[in-house]
């Protein structure tokens, strides 16, 4: 999957409902200068220019979460380790559930989806309408075959924004992956998704398949073996 990812600047402020969870610490705003600076580090790894988007946060203070928000997701899609502890610096300020967010995008970068799941229902928790947050959070459940709840994260995904294109295109993955041909062509085709899309949707519904497969013989072998043992084990 390509994962298209659009960095957003939505901070949350003090004092808003968290779902139950403590609230968030008032975060320092960044003055007029380094909101440019931050603005241009956006713009420069959105078209791809990680290093550059890099360089321009190194200039700027890593008292300001706004910048080590930036900085551990430049260094997260670089593949550097670096990203986890900024992500974790999150915690506990305006910017928790970006952290969580992210811890949950690095489990699932590794397919630790139980690490993933734990971190990304609490972003969610704490940040009930990014639709970002609710798609990255359908992949795990989706990866991890728990199919009604990818579904109902997919579809929260795209009722909150409805040109979240990558929502759709999981969801048809969702639907072919559940031999749904009829709705998933209705979907592609209201998303207006591409061919290339959809293919590579059938692709990784067709991968799903596969692992799920994998699983179920290994789990009837593991049934069998303790089946052939349970005679001798009662001698």
């Amino acid at each position: 999957m390509k994962a298209v990812i659009a960095i957003t600047a939505t901070l949350l402020l003090a004092g808003c409902a968290t779902n139950g969870l403590s609230r968030p610490a008032i975060c320092a705003k960044p003055d007029s200068d380094q909101e440019l600076a931050l603005s241009l580090a956006d713009n420069m790894a959105n078209d791809g220019r990680l290093y550059a988007s890099l360089a321009n946060l190194e200039g700027l203070p890593d008292n300001l979460v706004q910048v080590r928000l930036r900085k551990a997701r430049v260094l997260r899609l670089m593949g550097r380790n670096e990203a986890g502890p900024l992500y974790q610096s999150l915690l506990g300020t305006c910017l928790a559930a970006d952290g969580e967010h992210g811890l949950g995008q690095l489990a699932a970068a590794k397919n630790d989806y139980a690490t993933a799941t734990t971190h990304l229902e609490r972003a969610v928790k704490m940040a009930p309408t990014d639709d970002r947050m609710r798609n990255d959070l359908g992949v795990v459940y989706l990866n991890q075959r728990r199919i009604p709840e990818a579904r109902f994260e997919f579809m929260t995904a795209m009722e909150l924004k409805q040109s979240n294109s990558l929502a759709a295109l999981n969801l048809v993955t969702l639907l072919i992956y559940q031999d749904n041909w009829k709705s998933a062509a209705e979907l592609a085709n209201r998303a207006s998704l591409s061919p290339q899309q959809v293919a590579e949707a059938q692709s990784r519904a067709e991968k799903l398949k596969a692992s799920a497969k994998k699983v179920a013989a290994s789990e009837g072998n593991r049934r069998t073996e303790v089946a052939a043992a349970s005679p001798s084990a009662t001698k």
